[in-house]
């Protein structure tokens, strides 16, 4: 368990039906497409299947989700959570009755228990399911090195979905049964939260405290400190430009919660997950929720300047507010700290 397993030829190719084509299920679809799989897609809004056969002829659009599913072997959901792959599949019998006979292949982040609860509804149906979470984004998606952990009740490299997966990524790993594969996304995702919370606190005092950024880099690159994220994301930071996003900041704070949930679920002290959890809220709240739809380095507004990014009138830059409770008063008052 846990070791990447090579490509198993049983199934040459697979008959796939791709739900929803966002940042990673557009990417792939192109990718299953390309490499000789029969793909069909659907996307509640059409004008993004019009764009992805235009750049990619080989997938066929479908006007419903009944007509994608109809006839595939492996149904693939990339939608953001579970409630929305619930309503997806799960909530028109003209979808649960083409269930029957198929798999499918969640390979979105949801939590362990939301995995297995889908597992039983859909098995219930007549189909199987397997997850397969990934690590990686839509450059990886493209070129067919995403990362995937792989849960499945049995052997996986016996199921249609396997020569999806082998088309995804050269080595999936196979962790076991179904909700072991989720609880392995979330604590790598867990780590890309407290990191990135982590370095925008470091590099925040160092600005705020007139130090030199570059002598600062330095430092923490010869150490063990240093992760290569760090790097990736520093023109980010350094610019407040957080521009388009391979992984939002509203995607970081649901697996945020996610994890949470589960490690509560566990036993678990969250103390410092349901803060982090909170800072992610809070810089998808800044601006008119504009960093929510960003890269998710845009936490850094939520840690570094949280009062200079508030859509609050009388938040600005030029006079830095607070709030306080007056004692004995029933009301939080601004303060004016200059």
């Amino acid at each position: 368990l846990g070791s990447p397993v090579l490509h198993s030829s049983k199934f040459a190719m697979a008959s796939i039906a791709v739900l929803g084509l966002g940042l990673m299920g557009g990417k792939m679809a192109a990718r299953l497409a390309q490499q000789g799989h029969d793909v069909k897609v659907w996307n509640r809004d059409q004008r993004k299947t019009a764009q992805l056969v235009k750049e990619c002829p080989q997938v066929k659009p479908s006007e419903s989700v009944q007509q994608a599913v109809r006839g595939a072997q492996v149904v693939l959901p990339m939608l953001s959570d579970a409630a929305s792959i619930r309503e997806v599949l799960l909530s028109q019998a003209a979808v649960t009755s083409e269930l029957h006979g198929r798999v499918v292949l969640q390979m979105g982040t949801i939590g362990p228990a939301e995995s297995q609860a889908l597992a039983s509804d859909i098995e219930a149906l007549g189909g199987s399911y397997m997850e397969a979470p990934v690590l990686g984004s839509r450059p990886e998606a493209e070129q067919g090195t995403l990362q995937i952990f792989v849960g499945y009740n049995g052997d996986p490299t016996t199921s249609p979905a396997w020569p999806v997966l082998c088309s995804l990524s050269s080595s999936p790993r196979v962790i076991g049964p179904v909700g072991s594969a989720a609880a392995m996304k979330l604590a790598l995702n867990q780590m890309i939260v407290v990191e990135t919370l982590g370095f925008s606190a470091s590099l925040g005092l160092v600005q705020k405290t007139g130090g030199d950024v570059d002598v600062f880099m330095e430092v923490l690159r010869a150490s063990a400190l240093f992760a290569p994220t760090f790097d990736k994301k520093l023109a980010k930071y350094l610019s407040r430009d957080y521009g388009a996003a391979n992984f939002p900041t509203k995607h970081l704070l649901k697996d945020a919660r996610l994890f949470s949930e589960e490690a509560e679920r566990m036993g678990m002290a969250t103390d410092i997950q349901r803060a982090a959890e909170k800072l992610c809220k809070e810089a998808c709240s800044l601006q008119g929720g504009k960093f929510s739809e960003q890269d998710y380095s845009a936490v850094f507004e939520a840690v570094v300047h949280p009062l200079v990014s508030s859509d609050q009138p009388w938040m600005g830059a030029a006079t830095a507010m607070t709030y306080v409770w007056v004692v004995g008063v029933n009301v939080t008052q601004p303060v004016v700290v200059r």
